[in-house]
């Protein structure tokens, strides 16, 4: 797309110069016809008109089309994060839950590493550790507060990710592959039941 940018400048520059050129010429060889001059100048006009329109369409549409992909990731970004939130309080709510719910855990896991910022998927890896301490009879009975506090602590992210406001420049690449795998490897059941 930026090449195209870059090729429209250059024929609208080009055709900036040759048409100078041109007039220049025209001009000298048609001074006893001076509507011919005008001719020359409107023919100008117009192409140097449709170099420019086109630079201008092929940038809002390159502009569109970004900004459509943003509002698809944002809404795959939400509908992740709230398919974690109720999984959890479908959780929190049973007085045991079964080995399902935690496969269904994993997957959400594996989508959050899609969609979710670096400081997102970091804090999820304390979140996930709290879980499976507190979890080991398939319950959260009696843990609930300490569920919470982890839970608000992730919020905060999520809801910072979502807005925007995160800044992963201290998370490599090698590092954020390493928080994936190791949340993967968290929510891996420990017993059948």
């Amino acid at each position: 797309m930026k090449n195209k940018n870059i090729n429209y400048l250059i024929l609208s520059f080009l055709t900036l110069i040759a048409g100078y050129a041109f007039i220049r010429i025209a001009y000298h060889a048609t001074d006893s016809f001076p509507f011919t001059q005008e001719i020359i100048l409107i023919i100008l006009g117009t192409v140097a008109t449709i170099f420019i329109t086109a630079l201008l369409l092929n940038q809002q549409t390159s502009v569109e089309i970004q900004k459509e992909q943003s509002i698809r990731y944002l809404d795959i970004k939400t509908t992740t994060y709230q398919l974690l939130l109720d999984l959890l309080e479908e959780m929190s709510l049973m007085e045991k839950f079964s080995n399902k719910d935690i496969i269904r855990l994993q997957f959400i896991t594996h989508k959050l590493s899609v969609v979710a910022s670096p400081e997102v998927i970091d804090e999820y890896q304390s979140f996930i550790s709290v879980i499976k301490e507190i979890s080991n009879d398939n319950s959260f009975m009696g843990e609930m507060q300490r569920l919470h506090d982890s839970l608000s602590k992730l919020i905060v992210l999520i809801r910072q990710d979502i807005l925007g406001e995160n800044d992963n420049i201290h998370y490599s690449k090698k590092r954020i592959s390493e928080m994936i795998r190791s949340n993967s490897n968290k929510t891996t059941p420990d017993n059948e039941g």
